[in-house]
């Protein structure tokens, strides 16, 4: 056993622990208590790191099991990635059911952060497509824990707290056609955001907005309303491989609120008119930010925060409104921020994080007390709102608003294993 450095994708700190790294699941070795299951570190926060523990890499548990080539339920290791499973199942008429913004991803973590995608409004989230899985449990035992149970409700958000998933079932989506029609909508305020989304609930299976958080007065949240339909025909080409990497960390005056703004402005005018359709590959409608290697290092050596929140959708556009303002106030915007409507398929995991409303999604760079202080007003924001943050994303929630905004915290901890904790388990627990 050795020990290794961990990091999150934020990296903002890191771990130190001692890392087992199995090949086949016959040679799982949990190592000492207590313990954490890693895969490819792409949580932003500390739900992924356990500092002094015992970490379980799960890259090289990355093998196919079974695939069901009429029905299209695959058995997959814990290990492998999102992309892998792209680059097999796409050429053959096959999707994922929901996808984040983000290929690289294992199986383990999807289920472990129960993810979503531009289509939660359709089919919720990631674990409501995950019939079974195996769960390793600090005792030795394996579990197969089935839709419906108890053990199978907390280990789907569960943050890999109820023990190590070590393979599991997906029911995979018909596709024609490895591109779809899309189309970019100019929108000027939040008013124009909430009428396209009520519009495109319907008709259209997967959307977003890319919004310019640093926008004020009447202007407030303007962006571009993303739309997007699997097309009816076309090749069934998988994504390529390469890109560019960023080849070393930003210096910190790279971002600030001048080049930020003009990055803002030159986006939301990167096209005539007021819409545009066009037909697009998955991989740049889906996973754009995986053309860029490390572009994490863009935020510089002391790392970024991703700050996501979810209000209800009976608290209406106002929330949103105020984060908007109080983040231009302070001049520190982002220029990756993201607004979504989740819809209201009920999300099957106990610490689960989407439900019916709205989701504001944005990258800051770490500017230590400034930062901090903002998100505190966001805090208010959303706790006064009765949302919450998404601790996949989140390295400095409270545990007082961590159990306000998961109403199931109590019955998940009966599940928790002993053996197994992380940074932010830890963190929510003092």
């Amino acid at each position: 056993m050795i020990t290794r450095r961990f990091t999150s994708w934020g990296r903002l700190e890191a771990a130190r622990a001692a890392a087992v790294e199995p090949a086949w699941l016959d040679e799982i070795e949990l190592g000492p208590a207590p313990r954490l299951a890693y895969g490819l570190g792409r949580s932003y926060g500390d739900s992924c790191l356990l500092d002094g523990g015992t970490m379980i890499d799960t890259r090289h548990l990355d093998r196919l099991v079974r695939f069901d080539a009429k029905t299209g339920l695959l058995s997959a290791e814990a290990g492998i990635t999102l992309d892998a499973i792209l680059r097999f199942c796409v050429p053959s008429g096959w999707f994922l059911p929901t996808t984040p913004g983000t290929r690289e991803v294992t199986l383990g973590g999807a289920i472990a952060n129960d993810v979503h995608g531009k289509n939660h409004h359709r089919v919720g989230c990631f674990g409501n497509h995950v019939p079974r899985l195996e769960l390793m449990r600090s005792d030795g035992s394996r579990t197969i824990t089935s839709s419906g149970e108890e053990l199978h409700a907390a280990t789907i958000g569960g943050l890999g707290l109820t023990g190590m998933i070590t393979r599991a079932e997906v029911q995979l989506v018909p596709i024609r056609s490895a591109s779809l029609d899309v189309e970019l909508i100019r929108f000027e305020n939040l008013d124009e955001f909430a009428e396209l989304s009520t519009e495109s609930g319907d008709g259209w299976e997967h959307t977003v907005a890319w919004i310019d958080c640093l926008a004020r007065a009447e202007h407030v949240g303007r962006g571009i309303f993303i739309r997007g339909n699997w097309a009816e025909s076309g090749d069934l080409q998988p994504h390529a491989e390469g890109g560019p990497t960023v080849p070393l960390d930003f210096p910190g005056f790279a971002l600030n609120p001048l080049s930020i703004r003009l990055f803002n402005q030159t986006y939301h005018n990167r096209f005539p008119g007021k819409s545009k359709r066009l037909v697009q590959h998955y991989s740049p409608f889906f996973h754009p930010l995986d053309s860029v290697h490390e572009w994490n290092r863009i935020y510089g050596k002391r790392g970024f925060y991703q700050y996501q929140s979810v209000v209800p959708a009976a608290a209406g556009i106002g929330p949103v409104r105020a984060m908007l303002e109080a983040i231009a106030a302070a001049r520190q915007g982002s220029f990756l921020a993201v607004l979504k409507s989740f819809g209201g398929v009920a999300s099957p995991g106990m610490l689960s994080f989407p439900f019916a409303g709205l989701t504001l999604a944005l990258d800051f760079p770490n500017r230590g007390r400034r930062t901090l202080d903002l998100f505190s007003q966001l805090d208010r924001i959303v706790r006064e709102a009765g949302g919450r943050l998404y601790p996949a994303k989140d390295a400095r929630m409270s545990p007082a608003d961590f159990a306000a905004g998961y109403p199931r915290l109590e019955e998940f901890r009966r599940h928790v294993d002993p053996g197994f904790t992380s940074d932010f388990w830890k963190r929510m627990n003092p």
